[in-house]
């Protein structure tokens, strides 16, 4: 298992400029062998052992090694076919699809991937995508959400077609909800929450539903003009008492809350149910095709699919997906703000967080996004994540177009005698398209690693030395010199990184940093990625490796 773990690691170290990522490695280790992911805990243990050793040597050692034990690692690979979303079947006429955030929170990777699914969708069949606000829930809409929600989709390049906010349309609401009546498919209902909850598991009718046409349209003005409390009364679909799906035992349809509303204040009292909401919503936004996660549950298509028939509505193509997450982090927005309240994380922007806001914070790009939605495409089974599939996906499409930077940890310095006055680097190794830097050089230098007596040292890109003594500038690979990196004091600005665990490590930076925007993603070497958050403070926040 050893040679296997060595073998990866040193593949994915060619790839990265000598630096292996663990979590790059554990992957192809459990893409061959599932099985190993029983033994997660004692293979990751391994895996960080043997990366760190990898990493510790040349670049050229590392492709010597490879070539001896694993030759066929090294052969270039063909281009992997690039993935597409499945065809759909029986498409007449324009795919339209929505995109329905409720702003009651902020939204996250897994909303990211379905409202991706479903904007790539419409574009794929020349369609159009809706944005559609659900925010029929006085309680929780707030203003802030729908500005963050639509700000977090213009990033993601999710360019919707049109918009639609559901509070906007509660005068149609209630004039469907009055046709109910007047079929005799809906009435007015007094029972208290308990009762109507006993009443429904035990399949048995109240005495309101006995009510005639007359008696229910005069209730339900009643109910809109405000007579009732809130609690009170609600308007109740006559459904099915028997059936054995218990969703369509008689369910409400429209619940008095005597909140304000963000956007209508206190126009409105009496407010649909999401179950009928969604279904007039569709309606009006002529939606064909409705790609959702399978948590929504069967159950709840037929009460829709229900209350369709009874309005004359179309029925919409529904495909459903595995529910999209990430092992070890919190999606629920209810539990993230409890967590923000606690103190326990400090915005909805927290690196620790699967937020957009903190991974667009972090340095994750949107097209990880649209890649992730094709990785998950509409499989039934749930996606899981590991977070260093997110990190693979992303690091692939930055480390081309990325800027390379040198960060020290703490302030430890050694003094090396030497006449360099100045050296200049390119800030790719490859991409020569983004330019060089210029570092000054001086005599004290800022490092990280252990310097050990009689070992010998070379500062990336500057200089040859052992015990502190300089021996020459270029690099000289019959020297064996273990390759560290350094920032010149001369040059060294103080940086600040927050991490992924909450944590702010400090250190100093090479000068260059200072001519980066806000917002540009950098690699320190032999470290992570990282991006600038606020140039004044020289703060980054750590991506991935």
């Amino acid at each position: 298992m050893e040679k296997e773990i060595r073998k990866y690691a040193l593949q994915n170290a060619l790839k990265f400029n000598g630096k292996a990522n663990p979590g790059a490695v554990i992957g192809q280790l459990f893409s061959k062998d599932p099985e190993l992911k029983k033994k997660a805990g004692e293979l990751t243990k391994k895996v960080q052992e043997i990366v760190n050793q990898v990493n510790k040597i040349s670049v050229d050692e590392q492709k010597k090694e490879l070539m001896k034990i694993a030759p066929e690692l090294l052969e270039e690979k063909k281009e992997k076919k690039k993935k597409e979303l499945l065809e759909l079947k029986n498409v007449k006429g324009k795919v339209i699809t929505r995109i329905p955030p409720e702003p009651s929170k902020y939204i996250h990777l897994g909303h990211a991937v379905s409202f991706m699914i479903n904007y790539l969708y419409a574009k794929k069949y020349n369609g159009k995508a809706v944005l559609r606000f659900d925010d029929t829930n006085p309680e929780k809409a707030k203003k802030e959400y729908y500005d963050a929600t639509e700000e977090d989709l213009k990033w993601l390049g999710i360019n919707y077609d049109s918009k639609i906010i559901a509070s906007e349309h509660m005068e149609e609401f209630y004039k469907i909800a009055e046709g109910l009546i007047k079929k005799n498919e809906a009435y007015v209902c007094f029972c208290e929450q308990e009762t109507m909850r006993n009443f429904r598991e035990k399949s048995k009718i109240c005495e309101h539903r006995e009510n005639t046409e007359k008696k229910n349209l005069e209730l339900w003005t009643e109910m809109l003009k405000g007579k009732f409390k809130e609690g009170e009364a609600t308007l109740r679909l006559r459904g099915d008492m028997s059936n054995a799906n218990a969703v369509m035992r008689d369910p409400v349809l429209f619940r008095i809350v005597d909140k304000a509303h963000t956007l209508t204040r206190k126009k409105y009292k009496v407010w649909p149910m999401y179950d009928f909401e969604t279904v007039v919503g569709e309606e009006i936004a002529g939606i064909t095709h409705i790609f959702r996660s399978n948590e929504f549950g069967a159950m709840r298509i037929e009460l829709q699919d229900y209350i369709k028939d009874l309005l004359k509505f179309r029925k919409q193509e529904v495909l459903q997906y595995g529910r999209v997450s990430v092992k070890g982090y919190e999606m629920q927005g209810r539990v993230i703000r409890e967590k923000i309240e606690k103190g326990e994380v400090k915005g909805w922007d927290d690196p620790r967080l699967m937020t957009i806001m903190a991974l667009r914070r972090r340095g994750i790009v949107p097209e990880t996004f649209h890649e992730l939605a094709l990785e998950a495409g509409l499989s039934p089974t749930e996606t899981n994540l590991d977070w260093s599939v997110v990190a693979s996906i992303n690091r692939k499409i930055i480390d081309p177009t990325t800027k390379r930077f040198f960060f020290v940890k703490g302030n430890h310095k050694i003094k090396i005698e030497n006449s360099i006055k100045e050296v200049t680097i390119p800030l790719h190794p490859e991409n020569k398209d983004l330019g060089i830097k210029k570092i000054k050089v001086g005599k004290e230098f800022y490092v990280q690693d252990e310097i050990k007596f009689n070992e010998t040292y070379r500062f990336m890109h500057i200089l040859n030395f052992k015990n502190e003594k300089f021996i020459s500038e270029p690099y000289e690979q019959n020297l064996k010199a273990k390759i560290i990196h350094a920032v010149p004091a001369e040059d060294a600005v103080d940086v600040q990184i927050l991490m992924d665990n909450g944590e702010i490590i400090k250190g100093k930076g090479e000068g260059a940093l200072k001519s980066l925007k806000e917002g540009e993603i950098v690699q320190f070497e032999r470290m992570f990625f990282a991006r600038l958050d606020d140039k004044k403070k020289m703060l980054f926040v750590y991506t991935h490796d």
